[in-house]
């Protein structure tokens, strides 16, 4: 028999089989979308077929059990062997294939080229210059030179512009030489740099005749290719354990009187010759194309990591019985309650709206690096604001949705066996790296604010499609639940009518407070929280359109209708979210608030058949996932308890520490008896 959705195996769980035969939709289709296409959702299931049958591929014992220099070791193992078999198994110039072979095989708790793959090429690629790339650009495709990204100092982090690290330009010798200050100028946090790499791109405030010329970005080697210790004038070390990700040796990295060529400057687009005529780049930002990068393709990351929590919670909350609705009826499954479905359920919408707002994301990156090429820097500015946006807000509230899966799964949710710590610890870390989540969006809050000036100067029509809401008009009040087949245009009014509100109502305070004589640093300093409130809206709004995009474009029916499900619960629960804005000038009555209330309550109804189908569609193998309690087929209790027994602790009955401490305790208390 063919069913609709194709996790369905004989022996598994009955309550998640009765799930799944609820499916309304082909799950390898809502994969094609998720997935950019068949082809691709095709291929991650070949490679997760491929990689089954490769046992040096497969962790030799569960994460939660070893040590971290075990870890460690175990990832470099699993390292060297998926470099040998990759090119059997993937494409390796497709970086959606090495990217989902990596998880599979490597995890997402990082390994000695978690760097080398997402920043160190790619700030080659897009920073180095023809010449510089014939040098540098195959050994590091090749393996055969492992490289990280050198940014974050221990004493500064999103302000580039402070950044302490210094590469004065010798003229008389044609190097540049690096130094460390300070202790807060010490290189601090980059992944793999520790230990593992042995050449870094460097971030440095480049110097030419005694003055700066800001950050520029420098080609490093820190060790000895063939003994890998560190050369001469460099310090380099682990900074330790962290929340999560500690497989990845972040480190830290001092340089005394280090000298580079000057041909080690990236010169894609600052330029210096020989004899110290600097050419700065075309755009100010051009030269953090690295970080822009990962800003771009970590929305489609955070979108994935949700989807691993959301899949572990709404499998569990169907296998496990718990409590009455009815009390003459036998125990429930946990997703049955109206409590459940609300904390998960709006979560599930937000992971599919991400996916897909990331996904236009990375195809603006990919335009904007195409434009560059040709010399136009015109929607660098663009990209700069809507990833900083994005990032923010994707981060926060995906931390938020994977807690929320977390406590959905109740105490067992606590227990490393269900994998929420090490998938939430390496997600929420992205609220910090790549840019503060504050800072960030205030750096969004800036192009707003020129936005807004633009639209009162009359040049609202000549604004760019992110911000061009700013120069429309606003009805009255909110349509929703007003007009005949409203649908998602009303919804998406009320967003444009939130966020264009409380933009220029941040703006115009910022802009009245340097009016009356306010020092423009200081007056942003008191604007801030309303500026960072703009930000959040806009972004919103973004993610909504792009889930209405992504809808519209959808030509099978039975996918359209599920997400628009989706989308209806989404829309219903982020309104909901935001409603203070629209109370406020009665944009939206109460009356229609109650509507889009039940409206949600309606959606939750409608999307409870497909809820364990929505999640399948990701096509997290159980190998990625690495949770018992997220099995594909369900059998959660009796994997549990083998899970248990593979604990170091249990490896012999009576530990020493019980007859050293312990029993003389318990000993020395029954004799005062």
């Amino acid at each position: 028999m063919v069913h609709l959705n194709k996790s369905i195996r004989e022996g598994d769980n009955a309550d998640l089989t009765s799930e799944r035969l609820t499916a309304t939709f082909n799950t390898h289709e809502m994969a094609a979308h998720l997935h950019q296409g068949r082809h691709h959702a095709q291929r991650r299931r070949e490679i997760t077929e491929a990689i089954e049958k490769i046992p040096e591929l497969h962790d030799s014992q569960p994460y939660p059990f070893m040590t971290r220099e075990e870890k460690i070791n175990e990832g470099a193992r699993k390292l060297e062997a998926v470099t040998r078999h990759m090119e059997k198994i993937i494409d390796p110039n497709n970086a959606a294939e090495l990217f989902h072979l990596n998880n599979e095989v490597l995890g997402l708790e990082g390994n000695a080229c978690a760097l080398h793959g997402v920043m160190f090429i790619p700030a080659i690629l897009g920073q180095a210059d023809d010449e510089q790339q014939e040098r540098w650009l195959h050994r590091a495709v090749n393996r055969e030179i492992i490289g990280t990204y050198a940014q974050t100092e221990l004493g500064h982090g999103t302000m580039l512009r402070r950044l302490e690290t210094t590469a004065t330009f010798d003229k008389q010798t044609d190097e540049f030489v690096l130094n460390t200050p300070s202790i807060t100028a010490l290189k601090w946090w980059p992944g793999n740099l520790g230990k593992s790499s042995n050449y870094a791109v460097v971030v440095a405030t480049m110097i030419i005749d005694g003055k700066s010329k800001g950050p520029h970005t420098f080609m490093v080697q820190l060790r000895d290719e063939k003994t890998h210790n560190p050369l001469k004038g460099i310090t380099i070390g682990d900074i330790g354990p962290k929340m999560a990700y500690n497989i990845t040796d972040n480190g830290f990295l001092g340089f005394d009187n280090f000298r580079i060529p000057r041909r080690n400057m990236l010169m894609r687009h600052a330029k210096l010759d020989r004899d110290g005529t600097y050419t700065k780049p075309s755009h100010a930002k051009i030269n953090y194309s690295a970080m822009v990068h990962v800003r771009s393709y970590m929305i489609s990351h955070q979108a994935l990591f949700l989807a691993s929590c959301l899949t572990i919670a709404v499998r569990y909350s169907a296998v496990r019985h718990q409590g009455h609705i009815d009390p003459k009826a036998p125990e429930v499954k946990v997703l049955e309650y109206q409590t459940q479905q609300h904390r998960l359920f709006p979560h599930i919408a937000r992971a599919y709206a991400f996916n897909f707002a990331g996904a236009e994301t990375v195809r603006l990156y990919q335009k904007v690096l195409t434009d560059i090429e040709e010399g136009d820097t015109s929607l660098m500015a663009d990209l700069h604001a809507l990833t900083s946006g994005l990032k923010s807000v994707v981060t926060y509230l995906g931390g938020e949705g994977m807690e929320q899966a977390r406590m959905s799964c109740g105490g067992h949710g606590y227990s490393q066996a269900s994998y929420f710590s090490e998938i939430y610890g390496v997600a929420i870390g992205g609220c910090t790296y790549e840019g503060e989540n504050m800072v960030m969006m205030l750096q969004l809050a800036r192009y707003l604010v020129k936005s807004v000036a633009a639209v009162k100067q009359g040049q609202g029509s000549k604004l760019p499609p992110l911000v061009a809401y700013l120069g429309q008009k606003s009805e009255s009040t909110s349509l929703i639940d007003r007009v005949p087949n409203g649908g998602f245009t009303e919804y998406i009014k009320t967003f444009q009518h939130i966020a264009r509100r409380q933009t220029f109502s941040a703006a115009e305070k910022f802009v009245k407070l340097i009016e009356n004589g306010t020092p423009r640093e200081v007056a942003w300093n008191k604007s801030s929280v309303e500026l960072n409130r703009a930000s959040r809206l806009h972004t919103r709004l973004y993610i909504a359109e792009a889930f209405v995009r992504k809808v519209n474009e959808v030509a099978d029916p039975t996918i359209k209708d599920a997400l628009s499900d989706l989308l209806h619960l989404h829309l219903n629960y982020e309104l909901l979210d935001v409603a203070t804005y629209a109370l406020q000038d009665n944009f939206l009555s109460t009356s229609q608030l109650d509507y889009v209330r039940d409206q949600l309550y309606l959606y939750l109804e409608k999307v409870r058949p497909n809820a364990v189908s929505f999640v399948d569609s990701w096509e997290i193998s159980d190998r990625e996932l690495r949770s018992v309690l997220g099995r594909r087929d369900g059998h959660v209790y009796k994997n549990l308890f083998e899970w248990a027994k593979q604990s170091p602790l249990n490896r012999t009955d009576v530990l020493p520490y019980v007859d050293k401490y312990l029993k003389p305790m318990m000993k020395q208390q029954q004799s005062k008896i």
